[in-house]
């Protein structure tokens, strides 16, 4: 829909098109004795009116302005729902995506149809909506999709998205497209806006977007018509028509408010006569409403819009018998509203529609003459004061805007149309077009004569100046330029330029392609202005694409064919010459060549001798030009001489050269390498960039294999051929030394090391490990090597081996050494080029056992009750520190675990009970004991294995009335381990023993059954359930209940008030919980009791209140307290306290904060 315009003074903007009816327009309240309206009667009128129904306006309750959503920053959204189309009949889904990072629960969200209605009350047969989360991306989707959308579905949809105080809002479209047919040829719509001042239904309808041409004749004056018949009687593509004629300015809400009036009243025991439907009044005339009571005693009051109407000079009550009278004095538009009276318990109801009288054009259009560009104004008055008009132009409506050359000022009862620069093409016939009459009038607009004030003069200018054509004219208009009969287009060179009379064509740095005839012609006239213009040129010679001091360079054996640009008008002579001596054109090896815009230097297969300097002359009418270009003629370098190897690693070697001794006249750039081995003739490029020095390391070489290496030379030209190759060479190398060198385990006579393999093997790969070691006190010196260890300068006598033979492992156990003793460790990779460098331990180790107190590691989801059907298999890992290994007990309730039945597996890090099938006697708390010599830990785990409930004990029928049976029972003697979530209660007809089912998932022990068959015989079964099922049997009646088909008088049972009043209990205990310092924990209970407890957390005895580091929720019952990224600090004992007017109760539980270990 077309944006807003700003409103200037006394002048009217076009108003914009309202969006059209939605799929579901908004019903009110349901009145007593209303039928339901059908989704298919929404946007139509009702095929048969009542006859006393008039002309009348809806409550209007839309917003004045429509909020531009998409043009604000989205918050909330990451994708937001689209504009689209759908044809009749067919199905359109739009999806909004609304990301849940920051949020912690899901956000509400709103479909709206305009601006007011919310379309969640409209979900059914043609509306649905969906929404889904994604928990990988976190993303919530919400859809709306209509399906077999109808014509009336079209319009401005928007989607609201809040959360907390977070709001973000999406505006889109729907367009609705006709599967077959075609439009109505006339669907005239007037734009009239009214707003209900001080009236809560206050709305606005525009119906300017839908304006068709039509031909303006003058209306005639009809005598006085009842609107509804007419609307009634005519084709709804008329209603548009019938609207503007007759003054209404909401026909949408009028057919709303039609169709809601439409639904028959039920017959009322209160009134004997109730209000007509609808009523209809002039602006400024009396009404009167009438209602005939069955009881005269009965109070009446009367409202509007829902508010009592009070008696004044405005409203006045009359009564007459059982007749209750209202009148309304001097209506207005802001009566124009829904009435009702009620009487009792009971009430009707009616609809008032106040009509506005036609307006009169007073002052009619006059014909106007104008000047092209000169300012038009068209002038009428009509009967009333800023009245809504329309204006035509040649039966076409005119809608003026931002970008239109029509504007339009209203003045009290004066509506002028501005034509701003009048042109030929606004010779037309305009009129005006009013609710009650109709104006128009010729405007013809010509030219003015021109006279040419200063012609255009022909000019010469030289190359790269500017070119300068103007002229002067009488009138202020366009024209055009022409180039040889061509028209001129503007360039970034070529601008023109037009200053109200004068006219210019500039032409920046003058080419010779801008020489001939140019003409100015101005618009709309016959009169032309030609010039000449001639541009000359002096001889040029370009040398930009040359080197530095206008040298060229050309490999000796090439072809040199140096094209030099010239320029000069006329075409200069050109002149070569090399030493005094000119080169002419023909056929030898060094010639020269002429061509119109060049001349070109040739020298065939280049010679050394061919270097020097070359000198090139233009001359011409308009000057002469002389350059001189220098010939330098190169050859690639020789080959260097054989490198020579210095030095060789174990993949690795430094090889040296003499750069060769000519470098073929241009400075050497760098050399290639290259290498083989010497039993192949394949040789592979070592450098891809060149190498700038004599000196170059080859590198990634295979171990134990010979090699060959060569050299080339690089220049400017190209690359020399390859030297001779060095000498062969063999690279060898011993491994790197061990890493990470550590100590595994240590006992009172024993030592165990692990280490990593070398980080460089190579070739001669590694045939095992030396692991040595000594005692303190031996070392003679101390230093620290490169990685920051401690290195032992120690005679080879005193370093021990701990084995004979290589270990090819990298863990060994060093054994017989004495208790507490100190002694130094060290390892070496050996392979056949030798022992490696040895790495040591960085200090000396005392051999003694180290106690580990043991720790058990109790998994989150073992800490509460672990429940598992009869049948599943229980397999629980739990895991444990301490050195040396534990001594590992489980009992199950303070006594031993067969082990016949459940399975124990230990290990030195964990402990695993395993249940292959569950039975219900396996629930119990099973408790977990780690000993390590006199350190003693343990552990409880509350395992309860759950199964299908039995049936109740006994059901019994307590009464039997009516159609109705009382049943009771009390709870099943087996619950199956878990609580009983409810009952499902069947029920059974003596002839045919089939079973139905009544009632499912019921939680109390009693129930009435109704809606029973009479004279039908009925027996009852009831199955009890948990979480694991209902029960495989079903408890019966022993006796049936007959249903009598005499009926007998039913006395209601008195009952007492139930007293729902509860002290605080806690449904969910605190439970002790481990926490990771760093991440956040939270503590979770729940309570319940009525009224509402106030819930209160403490820590160590003291009441947590306004600590940011402290969250506290309570939901439905469950309290939860969150401590954000908790420390050591934040242990202690944790106290949840809920209070009522019945009583105060608390739950305590611990809370131990770890840190690990970086």
């Amino acid at each position: 829909m077309p944006e807003p315009t700003k409103k200037e003074e006394n002048e009217v903007p076009a108003p914009a098109p309202a969006p059209a009816p939605p799929p579901g327009e908004p019903s009110k309240e349901k009145k007593p004795g209303t039928a339901p309206a059908k989704d298919e009667e929404e946007a139509s009128p009702p095929s048969a009116l009542p006859p006393e129904w008039s002309v009348g306006e809806p409550p209007a309750g839309e917003e004045q302005d429509k909020q531009n959503a998409n043009s604000q920053l989205s918050t909330l959204f990451v994708e937001k729902p689209q504009s689209g189309e759908v044809k009749v009949g067919e199905n359109i889904t739009f999806i909004a995506k609304v990301k849940a990072e920051d949020l912690l629960r899901k956000p509400t969200i709103k479909w709206f149809k305009g601006k007011w209605m919310d379309l969640a009350s409209k979900a059914g047969k043609h509306l649905q909506l969906k929404e889904t989360f994604e928990r990988h991306s976190r993303v919530y989707t919400f859809e709306m999709q209509i399906i077999k959308a109808k014509e009336n579905y079209a319009g401005n949809y928007r989607c609201e998205v809040t959360y907390k105080d977070k709001f973000d809002s999406c505006s889109f479209d729907l367009e609705v497209h006709e599967s077959t047919g075609t439009t109505p040829n006339i669907d005239i719509r007037s734009a009239f806006k009214r707003s209900g001042d001080g009236q809560d239904d206050a709305g606005e309808l525009d119906f300017s977007g839908l304006l068709k041409r039509r031909e303006v004749k003058q209306q005639e004056e009809e005598p006085e018509v009842d609107v509804w018949e007419l609307l009634k009687n005519a084709n709804p593509n008329e209603y548009e028509r019938i609207a503007f004629q007759y003054g209404i300015t909401d026909l949408r809400g009028m057919l709303k408010r039609l169709k809601r009036m439409r639904r028959v009243e039920k017959k009322s025991a209160a009134f004997s006569k109730i209000l007509d439907p609808a009523y209809q009044v002039d602006k400024g005339g009396r009404v009167r409403f009438a209602v005939e009571l069955a009881d005269p005693k009965l109070e009446v009051k009367w409202y509007k819009n829902g508010q009592e109407i009070r008696p004044s000079t405005k409203y006045i009550f009359e009564h007459k018998g059982c007749e209750r009278i209202m009148f309304i004095n001097n209506c207005g538009l802001t009566d124009d509203s829904e009435y009702y009276v009620t009487a009792g318990d009971e009430k009707c109801s009616t609809e008032l529609f106040v009509r506005e009288p036609p307006v009169m054009v007073t002052k009619q259009l006059e014909d106007t003459k104008a000047y092209c560009g000169e300012r038009v104004e068209l002038e009428c008055e009509v009967s009333e004061d800023d009245a809504n008009v329309k204006w035509f132009k040649n039966g076409e409506e005119i809608i003026p805007g931002p970008k239109s050359r029509y504007r339009i000022k209203v003045d009290g009862k004066k509506h002028i149309l501005i034509i701003e620069g009048a042109t030929k093409a606004d010779t037309a016939e305009y009129s005006v077009m009013t609710t009650g009459g109709q104006s128009s009038a010729k405007l013809s607009v010509d030219l003015k004569p021109l006279k040419i004030l200063t012609p255009l003069t022909d000019q010469t200018v030289n190359l790269g100046k500017e070119i300068c054509l103007k002229c002067e004219i009488s009138e202020n208009i366009s024209g055009k330029w022409t180039k040889n009969s061509l028209p001129v287009q503007e360039t970034d060179r070529l601008k023109i330029i037009h200053k109200g009379r004068i006219h210019k064509l500039v032409i920046a740095n003058a080419l010779t392609e801008d020489e001939g005839d140019y003409v100015f012609a101005p618009d709309a006239y016959s009169v032309t202005l030609p010039a000449k213009v001639h541009v000359i040129d002096p001889p040029r010679i370009n040398l930009d694409g040359l080197g530095p001091d206008n040298t060229v360079t050309v490999i000796a054996g090439n072809k040199l064919r140096l094209e030099i640009p010239i320029s000069g008008e006329p075409p200069p002579k050109v002149i070569w010459s090399r030493a005094d001596k000119a080169i002419m054109e023909g056929s030898g090896r060094i010639r020269a060549e002429s061509y119109p815009d060049s001349s070109t230097l040739v020298i065939d297969v280049a010679e050394r001798d061919d270097s020097g300097v070359y000198n090139i002359s233009l001359k011409n009418e308009a000057g002469e030009a002389h350059a001189s270009i220098k010939v330098k003629v190169v050859d690639i370098p020789d080959p260097p001489v054989a490198p020579n190897v210095k030095e060789v690693g174990d993949d690795w070697c430094i090889m040296t050269w003499d750069p060769p001794l000519y470098d073929g006249g241009s400075p050497i750039l760098g050399y290639f390498i290259e290498r083989k081995k010497k039993q192949s003739s394949r040789w592979m490029r070592l450098n891809f960039d060149l190498c700038k020095e004599t000196t170059f390391e080859p590198k990634k070489m295979i171990e134990g294999v010979a090699y060959e290496v060569r050299i080339f030379a690089v220049n400017a030209v190209g690359i020399s051929k390859p030297s001779m190759p060095s000498r062969p060479f063999v690279p060898l190398a011993v491994t790197s030394p061990p890493t990470l060198l550590a100590v595994d385990s240590v006992t009172d006579t024993t030592v165990t090391m692990k280490w990593r393999p070398p980080d460089q093997i190579g070739a001669a790969g590694l045939d095992g490990y030396v692991l040595e070691y000594c005692y303190e006190g031996c070392t003679s010196a101390k230093q620290s090597d490169e990685n920051g260890e401690a290195t032992y300068d120690l005679p080879a006598d005193n370093w021990l081996p701990a084995h004979k033979d290589l270990i090819d492992k990298t863990k060994f156990t060093i054994t017989d050494l004495p208790t507490d003793a100190k002694i130094f460790v060290r390892v070496k990779a050996v392979n056949a080029a030798g022992a490696s460098e040895p790495k040591y331990y960085s200090q000396p180790i005392l051999v003694k056992q180290i106690i580990e107190p043991p720790k058990i590691r109790i998994p989150r989801h073992l800490k509460q009750t672990y429940i598992r059907r009869v049948g599943e298999a229980i397999n629980l890992v739990i895991p444990f520190q301490g050195k040396p290994k534990p001594e590992l007990t489980w009992k199950k309730d303070g006594k031993e675990i067969d082990k016949n039945q459940i399975n124990i597996r230990n290990s030195e890090t964990d402990s695993i009970i395993f249940i292959r099938k569950a039975e219900r006697s396996h629930s119990g708390k099973y408790d977990l004991e780690v000993k390590v010599e006199k350190f003693m830990e343990t552990a409880s785990i509350d395992i309860q294995v759950v199964d299908r409930p039995g049936p109740p004990q006994v059901v019994k029928i307590d009464d039997v009335w009516g159609e109705n049976v009382a049943l009771s029972w009390t709870p099943p003697k087996d619950d199956g381990n878990a609580a009983i979530t409810g009952y499902t209660i069947q029920k059974a007809d003596k002839k045919s023993m089939e079973w139905f089912t009544v009632i499912e998932h019921y939680h109390r022990t009693s129930a009435t059954i109704s809606e029973l068959v009479i004279g039908n015989e009925y027996y009852f079964r009831v199955f009890s359930e948990n979480m694991c099922g209902l029960s495989e049997d079903a408890t019966m009646t022993k006796e049936s209940a007959v249903i009598a088909k005499d009926g007998k008088i039913y006395k209601n049972p008195v009952y007492e008030d139930f007293d729902f009043t509860e002290a605080p209990m806690f449904t969910q205990p605190l439970v002790n919980t481990y926490a990771v310092a760093g991440y956040n924990a939270t503590l979770n209970c729940s309570v319940r009791g009525n009224p509402k407890p106030k819930i209160t957390w403490m820590k160590n005895k003291v009441t947590i209140k306004d600590d940011p580091r402290y969250r506290m929720f309570s939901n439905q019952g469950v309290c939860t307290l969150e401590i954000r990224k908790p420390s050591p600090y934040d242990g202690g004992t944790y106290c949840c306290k809920a209070v009522n007017d019945l009583g105060t109760v608390e739950i305590e539980c611990k809370l131990e904060v770890k840190v690990v270990a970086q």
